[in-house]
């Protein structure tokens, strides 16, 4: 059988990671050069004439202008952390170059951290992955399913009533002939308000979208985009319909993914987060060497997300 090319790709070695990113001074010239490509500006000013110093051997800034001073990494998601860049930017290589996901536990031992810093590190940039998939669309085939994370509590009520189970849709853009291309993860009710949402951000006209007929995905009509639906039934059978291969591959992918790696997590408060890297991973799989560069230049470029902005429930950095 031939080997599926996406799949067997040629990575980013961990050989060819220290030699590109192994010191501060490799990391810290990639970050100045995407924070400021024309050169330092001020934060306060906006004026480019300035000093340089370092302080417990980080690079700090000082204004000619107005004298304020800012390090290379403030304003940025490495902000008030006390971990080099290359230990910021051997997380991302960790996170972004493994088949399945990677634990904080797992980081913790990578990094050589404590675990609250490695939890927080990984949800840091897993917030940085969710704003830059925030407005993802889809067009063309689109194929959509409504799924679950989490399970029945003990002695609780199984099936869509537990309220161990947080919904999610799962919607993939495909070729005509069924081989997917991008996907839209969403931690949300299935309600027809809700999809009616979802439908005005992450689709886009013209579209296609194919689901197994349940009633909230009727909505679409009228937006511009046709509705194709496939009543499937339940049971195993369903998922191996022809019309749902691309969508049901995914979230086979997803929860085998997510349960392989972590013992448990607050499905309720932090579920938008683990969704939002499968898909920032899913939708950048053809060039896995450029994946890392790409999440470090968008966390140079993102703003501080402190620990209280971390814990809250689904909100943005």
């Amino acid at each position: 059988m031939a080997q599926n090319k996406v799949q067997y790709q040629r990575g980013l070695s961990m050989s060819e990671f220290f030699d590109r990113y192994g010191l501060s001074q490799q990391c810290e010239a990639l970050v100045r050069a995407w924070r400021w490509p024309k050169g330092f500006a001020c934060p306060r000013c906006q004026g480019g004439w300035h000093s340089e110093f370092r302080r417990q051997d980080r690079l700090y800034f000082q204004c000619s202008a107005c004298r304020y001073q800012c390090s290379l990494v403030c304003g940025t998601v490495f902000e008030s952390s006390k971990l080099s860049l290359p230990k910021w930017f051997l997380a991302m290589h960790l996170m972004t170059q493994a088949k399945n996901n990677v634990s904080a536990l797992e980081l913790k031992r990578h990094l050589g951290v404590s675990y609250p810093t490695a939890w927080l590190l990984k949800h840091k940039l897993m917030q940085v992955m969710v704003d830059r998939e925030q407005w993802r669309q889809l067009t063309g085939r689109v194929e959509i399913d409504d799924a679950y994370l989490g399970g029945e509590v003990h002695g609780g009520k199984a099936g869509r009533g537990s309220p161990n189970k947080i919904p999610f849709v799962a919607a993939v853009q495909t070729t005509e002939s069924g081989q997917p291309v991008l996907m839209c993860l969403s931690q949300r009710p299935f309600t027809k308000e809700s999809i009616r949402a979802f439908a005005e951000q992450s689709l886009v006209a013209p579209a296609t979208l194919v689901s197994d007929g349940l009633g909230c995905f009727k909505v679409v009509r009228g937006t511009g985009i046709l509705h194709e639906p496939h009543v499937t039934g339940g049971g195993a059978a369903s998922a191996k319909h022809p019309s749902f291969v691309a969508v049901n591959t995914a979230l086979g992918n997803i929860k085998t993914s997510l349960a392989g790696t972590y013992h448990a997590f607050g499905f309720a408060k932090y579920a938008h987060r683990y969704l939002g890297q499968v898909q920032y991973l899913f939708n950048r799989r053809f060039d896995l060497r450029a994946i890392l560069v790409r999440l470090a230049r968008a966390a140079s470029q993102a703003v501080p997300c402190p620990l209280r902005a971390v814990r809250a429930a689904e909100s943005s950095c």
